[in-house]
């Protein structure tokens, strides 16, 4: 097994959830160069970054992927090693209400990456030339609907659902397409749902989290019977790097953690956790499970999502250090310590309310 570990490493979408887990445990566990790289969106909040702000192997450039101009003044600047691309609009319900935004940052800025990152690449001789990799992070809905039983894996057909997964499958083929036709040393990986601090308050856990703790509804979609896979954050970006620095180029590895549940179990635990650690102060509301409410579906919900790993597992030797329970306790246990954070980040453009319906 090659190792390519990178000494100057663009990371985009650096300030998102994800991007910022990556960011955090790359300063402390490597001497890597981070250069990251985002538009602070509502998404966005360099609050996650605090503890990263002074290091000296820290760089932050606010640029939209979707300014190829500001993109490949980066590569000419920094010269990267890699780049390892996590920005994008994200949230499928979000997807519903306004696709066009997932048009251009999903599929014109990982465009305008690949065109930046193919001149640059093409300006590298020897070593330097051999070593640079651009790592596309994907998502298991381009897999589109699972039925009851089987997993997804890297040589299933696409068949993305809505306009969030459509847009992720439409910059998976990019990727591929330029590692067929010009060569650029890619990697495509595709993870299941995941969780744990710093993520924003519209995905299912935190928001979760933060309405029990005032004693909101806790919407579920339907029955609350679609199946996910969830996936430790910090899971994902130990399985990232080590597909960055050891996977080969032009191949996709699917990354799950091993833990399908309902987002009905999902709720209840959650719930469960919140009834041991903080129990609930609210008129009427012994347990937290009391809140849960029943809502209309989301338009062409996908129902169940399962992940086969067998290949980083058995490749690259990457195996999730979390169960699920222990994941979700540790979640909890931050979104607990961390209040401020969850109030600072909601700046008054999303305040925990339904998106997704079509009308």
């Amino acid at each position: 097994m090659i190792s390519t570990n990178p000494e100057t490493l663009v990371v985009t979408g650096g300030a998102g959830f994800i991007g910022s887990a990556v960011v955090r445990y790359l300063l402390t566990a490597t001497d890597t160069r981070i250069v990251n790289l985002d538009s602070l969106t509502y998404a966005g909040n360099l609050e996650s970054l605090a503890v990263c702000a002074d290091h000296p192997n820290y760089v932050f450039e606010q640029v939209d992927v979707c300014n190829s101009r500001e993109v490949g003044r980066i590569f000419s600047l920094y010269q990267p090693d890699a780049l390892l691309h996590l920005a994008a609009e994200s949230h499928v319900d979000r997807s519903i209400e306004g696709p066009s935004a997932f048009i251009q940052t999903n599929i014109v800025g990982v465009y305008n990456l690949l065109e930046a990152a193919r001149s640059h690449w093409n300006s590298l001789e020897g070593e330097a030339r051999a070593r640079f990799r651009f790592h596309h992070v994907s998502t298991d809905e381009v897999y589109g609907s699972l039925g009851p039983d089987g997993l997804f894996r890297e040589e299933d057909p696409y068949r993305p659902n809505s306009p969030y997964s459509a847009s992720k499958a439409s910059s998976d083929h990019l990727v591929r397409a330029w590692h067929e036709t010009y060569g650029l040393p890619t990697l495509i990986t595709n993870c299941s749902n995941n969780y744990g601090p710093y993520q924003f308050p519209e995905k299912l856990i935190p928001l979760v989290i933060l309405n029990a703790l005032e004693g909101k509804a806790l919407p579920i979609y339907g029955k609350g019977d679609q199946v996910r896979d969830w996936l430790y954050v910090d899971d994902h970006v130990r399985a990232l790097w080590q597909v960055l620095t050891c996977g080969a180029p032009g191949e996709t590895y699917n990354i799950g953690g091993h833990n399908e549940k309902t987002n009905l179990e999902v709720v209840k635990t959650l719930c469960a956790v919140l009834d041991r650690l903080r129990p609930s102060k609210h008129a009427g509301i012994n347990r937290y499970e009391a809140l849960i409410t029943h809502v209309q579906d989301r338009p062409g919900h996908d129902k169940r999502y399962a992940i086969d790993a067998d290949k980083i597992e058995q490749s690259l030797g990457w195996v999730p250090d979390e169960t699920f329970e222990t994941g979700m306790q540790k979640t909890v246990e931050w979104y607990l310590d961390n209040s401020e954070w969850c109030s600072r980040v909601q700046d008054g453009s999303y305040q925990r309310e339904r998106l997704g319906l079509t009308n």
